[in-house]
């Protein structure tokens, strides 16, 4: 589900942020995760949006 893999790279990239890892790593991680957002927006209706 879209909402459990924005979870998880928002993990992913905060745990990155946090181990001071390359800022290439942390930049790729943030795009990916800002896709899976937009993506979200897009399928999700506004009762979802609005939880």
């Amino acid at each position: 589900m879209l909402n459990d893999e924005i979870c998880n790279l928002r993990e992913k990239l905060n745990q990155s942020i946090i181990s001071g890892d390359d800022y290439s790593i942390i930049y790729q991680l943030s795009i990916e995760l800002d896709e899976l957002i937009a993506q979200y927006y897009l399928q999700a209706t506004p009762e979802e949006i609005h939880k």
